[in-house]
Parts: C-alpha cells; sequence; structure tokens
C-alpha cells in the first residue's frame, strides 16, 4: 500500500534562500526541457522519449552553472514531471477536452521539486527531527505523527506554499494489504449530501454544514485591502501573503472537517453508499455555485474512498438520478420542489425527512450493486422525523470520541 505523509519544515533564512535557488534551477530545468522537446519534434518530426531528453542532463552541467548543485534525481524527476504533464493532456484530449499545449513556468507556478528513491533521510541531530537532503541542508522538520515502522520511504517532495511555509510530502510504501471487504457486509449506510444537512445517512444522523462564513468575510476583507496596493510593492506583498494565509486557513478547516466525517464512515461500517454526483456539472449551474465549491462533495467522496479501500469496507457509489424523488418504501416516484423539506408518499403513507429518504434509496442501489441483497433494517423504523436536530460541524471537529450510539443525531469523530 502506497501512502502521503505531509510534514511542516522549519527551515531557517538561509535554509529558506537556499531551498528558494534550488526550487528556481528546477524550473529554469523544466522550461529548458520543454523547450528542447519543442526543437526536437520540430526536427524529428515526433516527441523524443523521456530517456532522451534525461540524457541530455550530463552534458547540460559542462555550460549551466548552478545545475550541479542540485541533486541529481532531483534533476531526474522535473525531466520525468514534464512528460507526465504531457499524458495528462493527452488524457484530456483523449475525452473530448480541448486543450492548447504546455508553457513555461514562472515563479509563482512552480512551488515544488522531488527526491526519488535517494538523496534524503529521517535524521535527529541535537535531540531534533531533521530531515538531511542531499546537497542541500539539514532542515528541521515538525513530525506530528509517526510514519508507521514498517514503511519504506520512496520518495520526498519539497513545496513553499503561497503563504511561504515549506513542508514535505513523503511517499511511503507499507508492505501489507489491506483487507479485504467482507463478503456478507453486515453494517450499511447510505448517505445523502447536501448544502443544510453536509451529510444525512440511513442509521438517522444529520451532520450540519461547515460553517466558514467568519473566514470568508475576513478573506474578503483582506482581498479588498490588496487591491489597493500597489502592485509589486513591499506593502502588496506583505498583504499577498495575508491573502494566502486567509485561504489557507478555509482550506485546512474545511478537509479536517472532511478527513474526520470520512474516516468515521470508513471505520464504523463494512458498506458505505454514496451519490456519484457530478461536481463539475453542478458548479457550471449559475445557480448556488459557491455553496456547492464550499461543500467539497468531489473532496469527501475522494477521501472517502481510499479510507474505505484502507479498511476493508465496501465503497459504493450509486447513480443520483431519482433518489430524492423516490419513495424508500414502495419506490413510487413523487416530484418535489428543493423548498420542500419532507418526503410524503401518496401511495403508501411513508413519512420521513427528504435527506432521510434519499440516503435509504442510496443504501438500496448500493446494496445492489454489490449483489448482496437488502439491508435488514426499514427505512420506517429509522427514517428521521422533520425537525430532527442536525449536529453541527464544529462538534465534529472538536470532539474527541464518536457519540452516534447514544442519540439519533450526534457528533463523529476520527
Amino acid at each position: 500500500m502506497y501512502y502521503a505523509y505531509k510534514y511542516r519544515l522549519k527551515p531557517s533564512d538561509a535554509h529558506r534562500k537556499e531551498l528558494d535557488r534550488h526550487r528556481d534551477i528546477c524550473r529554469q530545468l523544466y522550461n529548458h526541457t520543454l523547450y528542447r522537446l519543442n526543437e526536437y519534434q520540430d526536427e524529428h518530426g515526433e516527441l523524443p522519449s523521456m530517456t532522451t531528453l534525461r540524457s541530455e542532463l550530463p552534458d547540460l552541467k559542462q555550460w549551466w552553472d548552478g545545475l550541479s548543485d542540485v541533486y541529481s534525481k532531483v534533476l531526474q524527476t522535473v525531466v520525468e514531471r514534464l512528460f507526465d504533464n504531457l499524458k495528462g493532456l493527452s488524457a484530456l484530449k483523449e475525452n473530448g477536452y480541448g486543450v492548447g499545449q504546455l508553457k513555461w513556468k514562472p515563479p509563482r507556478e512552480f512551488r515544488s521539486f522531488t527526491y526519488s528513491q535517494s538523496g534524503f533521510k529521517l535524521d535527529k541531530k541535537g535531540g531534533q527531527a531533521v530531515l538531511s537532503l542531499s546537497k542541500l541542508a539539514d532542515i528541521p522538520i515538525r513530525l506530528h505523527r509517526a510514519i508507521p515502522d514498517d514503511a519504506t520511504l520512496k520518495q520526498v517532495t519539497i513545496k513553499k506554499e503561497p503563504t511561504g511555509e515549506w513542508f514535505a510530502t513523503f511517499g511511503v510504501e507499507i508492505d501489507r494489504e489491506p483487507p479485504e471487504p467482507p463478503e456478507n457486509p453486515e453494517r450499511c449506510v447510505g448517505i445523502d449530501v447536501g448544502i443544510l444537512k453536509y451529510a444525512h445517512d440511513t442509521d438517522g444522523t444529520a451532520v450540519g454544514s461547515l460553517d466558514l462564513s467568519d473566514e470568508r468575510d475576513r478573506l474578503e476583507r483582506e482581498q479588498g485591502s490588496l487591491s489597493r496596493k500597489e502592485h509589486g510593492s513591499n506593502n502588496w506583498e506583505k498583504q499577498r501573503r495575508r491573502v494566502a494565509e486567509c485561504h489557507a486557513d478555509l482550506r485546512r478547516k474545511r478537509r479536517d472537517f472532511l478527513h474526520k466525517l470520512s474516516a468515521y464512515y470508513a471505520r464504523e461500517y463494512d458498506l458505505v453508499a454514496v451519490e456519484d454526483l457530478n461536481v463539475k456539472g453542478m458548479m457550471e449551474s449559475p445557480s448556488n455555485s459557491r455553496n456547492t465549491a464550499s461543500a467539497a462533495w468531489r473532496t469527501f467522496l475522494s477521501l472517502l474512498e481510499y479510507k474505505c479501500d484502507r479498511e476493508g469496507t465496501h465503497f459504493v457509489a450509486v447513480n443520483p438520478r431519482g433518489t430524492t424523488k423516490e419513495c424508500a418504501a414502495c419506490g413510487v416516484s413523487t416530484e418535489k420542489p428543493l423548498w420542500v423539506r419532507e418526503h410524503s408518499c401518496p401511495a403508501c403513507g411513508f413519512e420521513a425527512d427528504r435527506d432521510a429518504n434519499a440516503a435509504w434509496n442510496i443504501l438500496s442501489r448500493g446494496l445492489q450493486d454489490v449483489g448482496v441483497g437488502d439491508s435488514e433494517s426499514t427505512p420506517v423504523k429509522t427514517a428521521l422525523p422533520t425537525g430532527t436536530e442536525v449536529v453541527p460541524a464544529k462538534r465534529v471537529v472538536e470532539t474527541g470520541s464518536p457519540t452516534l450510539k447514544e442519540r439519533t443525531a450526534s457528533a463523529v469523530s476520527e
């Protein structure tokens, strides 16, 4: 299994200067490699192989001052990065997207470089954890969580965030396979995501959306202040960092909430069924696109999927069409405008919260996709009545232990 562990670096001013120098050399090499790729294509009528351009690196060091100061594996990964970008463009083109050509990278768009296989080591010096980078420095690192003892460090990516902070992300390979999902899952749950209630599941839990209004207000104030600064001045640069810090704060709080919520569902259940949402299409809608972006449903589903794989839990993404209209008890479809938050079936009389009804339909479709039959419980027994208390998202982030079994709607934690 392959995982990523991200840690904050604590470089000195001298370290920061050297990190920026190495990053800029890698950026210039990327641009030079792109130039050579286009030149080779013009001369030979075809794209060169990655090996061809990588073999030119030793000759470049003969006349390029500073290139020898960067570890050789780092230079090779820069060439690999260019070809990875080419593959990404080709994949988009095959899927029908209109794509252009790769462009040269300005300093603000090239923020990272990678040590692959060798040239780096985690060590302790003077009682402090450091990351030893070949031809660079021993940089203090904040190891806020331990890397498993049976893990093998395959690579490390050093990245500078827009806030000016430096991070190290380790690619870690663990020599054990994840557990197999059970053939007959017993604990199954369907999850309906939304705006007013972020998650509403078939076990009678409703989790409210994360309130980031204060953070957004602060971001707007700082952006307004930035717009009044002279572009490129020292004051403009200071304000730009404040804006970047606001963006980072929003992103950190949102991902913390999503990590804890997804971890709960992956660990507590044998099967998790969700909607396979077309978030990109919803974002293109002129109505409510800001709230859709803030909800980060696609991020939540991605986190939930890999955590279910890690925990040995079935992850099923079902077609969302009609999950709100259909009755979970009898299957009769009933039209409901968005402002109607209750489900009341005219055929069988089943009444429930609109999102609870959708969650049961999602679970039913998920069980059919996996082929394990119907859930033992019935929607009539567990459907939330209208007006059920919703768990504040803040409690999801702050709580230290799950209390879902203690009350109908409760907190979840990682």
